[in-house]
């Protein structure tokens, strides 16, 4: 009995340790999953999963590789079947591997502004890749939603509950994000990002100021773990960090626009080191400038 009992703790502790040393998937909560993205191999965007009493739903598809790294990964955390992927919005490292998980038995859902972005917008994206090997997208096809939702949607079968909320326009148009009020999880997309390479302002549906106010809203949520689109996992800290750059550019760039600067002048006298990582990336910084320069005339 006592030989059971060591080799059951054992097992125990090796399962564990998969998942917690050198792992890109980690267990948030019991049956709530979070998988890094990896930028070097092009798999940018983070991935997450919930666990219901009878199946699962994924949070974000990510490209189309990205999509078939994580459907083995989902497979060692249950046997359930995987009926719903929500994407947070349209943009491709989040909604092109859409097509993998439908495949496998899945229906997509989305903001119905996620969901004409990704007919428009996704497709241009789409029709422009021209990449070959393992990066292109010859091999699958962009797949859109089925289901979709106004202001809000909500998973719940008794035992756990998520709430999908729209929080665009903001990144993009149709931004929203997955609530686990129980588990206290926010999986916020690409609202927030948690990394040195910048965020992307650039999406021509952007609203800065609206992106500033729902970061601020959520960051009053009851939340204690944030799953960022991007980088590593964070607090509603990471949300007013992310707010206080986004708001701090707008304010310097608006004064700039006063006096007659240009682009180039402002990227060249914005000081945004007191944002740390957020501000790590002079190219991500000068796109950011440039994007809010044009939204702000």
């Amino acid at each position: 009995m006592r030989r059971f009992t060591i080799l059951t703790l054992f097992a125990v502790l090796l399962f564990a340790a998969a998942y917690s040393q050198g792992s890109r998937t980690r267990e948030l909560a019991p049956g709530v999953w979070f998988w890094q993205g990896n930028r070097d191999v092009q798999q940018p965007a983070n991935c997450g999963w919930v666990l219901f009493r009878d199946y699962v739903l994924v949070i974000d598809a990510n490209f189309p590789w990205g999509a078939r790294e994580i459907l083995p990964e989902i497979k060692k955390t249950t046997s359930k079947p995987i009926r719903f992927v929500f994407d947070t919005h349209y943009h491709g490292d989040h909604s092109y591997g859409n097509s993998v998980f439908v495949d496998a038995g899945a229906a997509i859902v989305c903001s119905q502004d996620c969901a004409n972005e990704l007919r428009t917008k996704g497709q241009a994206g789409w029709d422009k890749n021209t990449a070959t090997g393992e990066f292109s997208l010859k091999p699958y096809r962009l797949e859109h939603p089925s289901i979709v939702f106004g202001d809000g949607m909500v998973f719940d079968d008794g035992e756990r509950r998520v709430e999908l909320k729209r929080m665009g326009p903001g990144h993009s148009k149709g931004d929203a994000v997955a609530y686990l009020p129980k588990e206290r999880i926010l999986f916020a997309g690409d609202l927030c990002v948690n990394w040195k390479s910048g965020n992307n302002t650039s999406d021509r549906d952007a609203d800065h100021q609206n992106w500033v106010r729902a970061l601020n809203e959520m960051a009053r949520w009851d939340v204690r773990t944030v799953a960022h689109g991007h980088g590593a996992l964070g607090t509603t800290d990471t949300l007013r960090t992310q707010a206080a750059y986004l708001d701090d550019i707008w304010k310097q760039v608006v004064a700039g626009l006063r006096t007659g600067k240009s682009p180039d002048d402002l990227i060249k006298s914005i000081d945004l080191s007191r944002h740390g990582d957020f501000a790590a990336s002079a190219p991500g910084n000068a796109s950011a400038v440039r994007a809010i320069y044009a939204k702000a005339q």
